[in-house]
């Protein structure tokens, strides 16, 4: 048998935790769990003695052992547009150094997000998305947060190429994708947004409210009619008042709704954080939005067609106080999740693993450490820094 052997783990993820845990993989996916000393009887019913690692012939089963520290599902990572250095909007080869730096993070499944701009820039990125999917199977997909949002709430957008979500324009991208577009972000209160969900809906894409002026009953209309995600909670969008909801409460009000949070301290204060998590329960998706700094630097790095000067790890518009993306990595996130906002490990882990599984529909297969699901997992030391990452049942380099 060929595969890779976890024991003694301190396992956590959305089904709770339990201490000397073992999984056994073969190929991609995880082919049996259990406790105790069971790992060894598990791999030798699949092999002889020494393939189990019990011999010196053990060259096809590499055996981890993981000391009694945490191991979580692989990250999943909904939102993020680079890391590095590298940003996601400028070639597959900044891709792909991007995606290694996160991978090393922990954040095993990415979708690739694209900022505003020009239509065509849009169907070149998405082109090179779906042939990057196509030959690693990381890569979920593209997320499109540019260019249908709100003036007044771009954000890091750059407003010479935000414009209204007309069915044409909404179609021309779907197509570009070729079937790799998972996840959109659209300002319900403009022209022709409630039809451009219907279209994204209809081709397979979870639609995110989110860059939005719109209060509490636009923003519910656009959950009635399919929209499923909220991009980056509190961020980018009216707050919470006590006369004038907004987009959050609308969220928390619709339980089909997933809302993203940026977990840096920064974005959101912890204890804002945590609330969500009391009032949302088993519905808040951690998400990095990083831009090409994470994982790097400070300094001064282009974000679509604008720049970005990163000091002290917050990175904002250059000559302003606009935040523009963060320098989150999801191992930091899940780390202030437990330590910051206080968080049972249990809940914060699902907020990175199953909950953003459940809303791209890959809950049967990926944010679990169960027989059956494919074999990504993240092993960290007991102050949750990352010490090695599994991605379909094998070693990612660090």
């Amino acid at each position: 048998m060929s595969g890779l052997v976890i024991h003694s783990a301190r396992k956590v993820d959305a089904e709770g935790l339990v201490d000397d845990f073992w999984l056994v993989a073969e190929g991609a996916h995880i082919t049996a769990t259990g406790t105790g000393a069971g790992w060894r009887e598990a791999v030798r019913s699949g092999t002889d003695d020494d393939a189990a690692g019990l011999g010196p012939s053990s060259t096809d089963v590499q055996v981890i052992d993981a000391h009694g520290h945490w191991l979580t599902p692989g990250f999943i990572d909904l939102h993020c547009h680079g890391g590095g250095g590298h940003p996601y909007d400028d070639g597959i080869d900044q891709m792909r150094a991007a995606l290694a730096t996160h991978r090393a993070h922990g954040t095993t499944r990415s979708l690739v997000s694209h900022v505003a701009n020009p239509l065509a820039s849009l169907r070149e990125s998405l082109a090179v998305v779906a042939e990057l999917t196509a030959s690693d199977p990381l890569v979920l997909g593209s997320h499109l947060e540019g260019p249908f949002l709100a003036a007044e709430r771009r954000g890091a957008h750059d407003a010479r190429f935000l414009r209204d979500p007309e069915p044409e324009a909404v179609e021309e991208l779907i197509a570009a994708a070729r079937g790799t577009l998972r996840t959109a972000t659209i300002a319900p209160e403009l022209p022709n947004a409630l039809e451009a969900i219907g279209v994204l809906i209809e081709a397979d894409v979870v639609v995110g409210v989110g860059h939005t002026a719109a209060g509490y009953a636009q923003t519910a209309r656009a959950f009635e009619v399919g929209a499923r995600l909220l991009s980056h909670a509190f961020n980018a969008m009216p707050g919470i008042h006590h006369r004038a909801p907004g987009p959050v409460m609308a969220a928390i009000d619709h339980p089909e709704v997933t809302l993203e949070l940026i977990l840096d301290g920064l974005h959101v204060a912890p204890t804002v954080g945590a609330l969500l998590f009391r009032e949302a329960p088993g519905r808040v998706a951690l998400v990095t939005d990083a831009m090409a700094a994470a994982g790097a630097t400070d300094g001064d790095y282009r974000l679509g067609g604008l720049n970005v000067t990163v000091h002290d790890g917050l990175a904002v518009l250059s000559g302003t106080d606009t935040i523009a993306g963060s320098t989150l990595t999801q191992d930091v996130a899940l780390r202030n999740a437990v330590t910051l906002a206080g968080l049972d490990p249990v809940v914060a882990v699902a907020a990175l693993t199953r909950t953003p599984a459940r809303v791209l529909g890959e809950g049967h297969r990926l944010g679990r450490l169960h027989a059956g699901y494919v074999a990504d997992a993240v092993l960290l030391d007991h102050e949750w820094n990352v010490t090695a990452v599994v991605a379909d049942g094998a070693p990612l380099p660090r």
